[in-house]
């Protein structure tokens, strides 16, 4: 199997990995304690998460703390309905975990317009707004998001801006203008299950998650050293790995690009991950082309909508109809994708369109 589903999720780094199993021991050990605990096991565990909170601090803007969540999902919520924000602006590319809780605090929601290719206005005023929420990088099409100028703009009308960070954490920048950054484990390498929010100093919330009072109050819950681990050593890694994974993946989309070269690229081919690649061709029956290769794993779209049968909100935001969104299919690859792999897999789905007829 040639996996290219990297935005739905990514393979576990075995460091991330290793650094887990020593919380993970049976009765025999101590790893297993609760990090909340008072005795010495405890507070083992309670400095194992207190290290990955500083690990994946550091791919975040200085002057915040980072709040671990169970995904980002769960973190986005903490930051549009414990901001007490009514008034609300969203690009209209958003995740379904951004335009579904905005929707869920007011049905009211002003949606951001994208370009053509995919791009929100940079230059965008806002008012009567309280929050603005616009993603770093798409799940779908991979374009990289103004997100410091709209952050920007947002505050000068006295809003806060929450970025979901979650396909960029550890690709590119974080944000330094936004207030908060909702971010996830397995997307960068790290476990599924946790995820985390950054709150920049200062600003008050009103927790969602109700019980223990851990995590300053706001998520109560027994948190995991486990995955705490894992996600820290998955965010270093990263970080420290960042310019040469971008220089990998831009070395896969160049021969990706090469092999696919009569397919129509969604999005713009510059302000982009070019570990994603969202393309289309006109009469293709994706539902065919995946039964056809099965040694293949890839998507047509975002794998929280997938099945749904609607055509992609991001690509109808485009411009594009609901038969060329349907006609688009969506390569995801990274830091443990090959070059052989990527050749393999775009020469299997040219021959496979050119055996369909289109």
């Amino acid at each position: 199997m040639i996996y290219l589903d990297y935005q739905a999720t990514t393979p576990l780094a075995p460091e991330a990995r290793e650094a887990m199993l020593a919380w993970l021991g049976g009765p025999e050990t101590i790893g297993f304690a609760n990090p909340h605990s008072p005795h010495g096991g405890g507070r083992a565990a309670a400095a194992a998460v207190e290290v990955a909170r500083e690990q994946v601090a550091a791919l975040m803007p200085p002057c915040g703390r980072v709040i671990f969540t169970g995904s980002a999902t769960e973190a986005l919520n903490l930051a549009i309905v414990g901001s007490g924000a009514r008034r609300l602006a969203v690009s209209a590319i958003e995740h379904a975990a951004v335009l579904d809780t905005a929707r869920a605090v007011n049905t009211d929601v002003k949606m951001l317009p994208v370009h053509g290719s995919g791009i929100v206005d940079p230059v965008t005023t806002f008012e009567d707004v309280d929050l603005v929420a616009v993603m770093q990088v798409n799940n779908e099409i991979g374009t990289i998001q103004p997100v410091e100028p709209l952050a920007r703009a947002a505050h000068e009308a006295g809003a806060l801006f929450v970025c979901d960070a979650v396909q960029g954490a550890g690709k590119l920048t974080a944000p330094t203008e936004a207030d908060m950054i909702a971010i996830s484990a397995h997307k960068l390498y790290g476990p599924k299950g946790i995820g985390a929010l950054w709150v920049r100093d200062g600003l008050a919330l009103a927790p969602q998650i109700h019980g223990g009072g851990q995590e300053f109050g706001l998520r109560s819950g027994t948190l995991s050293p486990a995955l705490c681990a894992g996600f820290g050593v998955a965010a270093k890694l990263a970080r420290e790995r960042m310019d040469e994974d971008g220089a990998h993946v831009a070395d896969l989309w160049q021969a990706a690009r090469a092999i696919l070269h009569r397919w129509i690229l969604n999005g713009s081919d510059t302000q982009r991950w070019h570990g994603n690649l969202n393309l289309r061709l006109d009469g293709l029956d994706v539902a065919r082309l995946m039964s056809d290769l099965r040694g293949v794993a890839f998507s047509a779209g975002s794998a929280c909508a997938s099945g749904s049968g609607r055509p992609s909100h991001v690509l109808s935001a485009l411009g594009l109809s609901p038969r060329e969104a349907k006609s688009s299919i969506r390569l995801g690859f990274g830091r443990y994708t090959s070059l052989r792999e990527i050749e393999d897999a775009c020469a299997s789905i040219e021959a496979a369109t050119v055996a369909q007829g289109v």
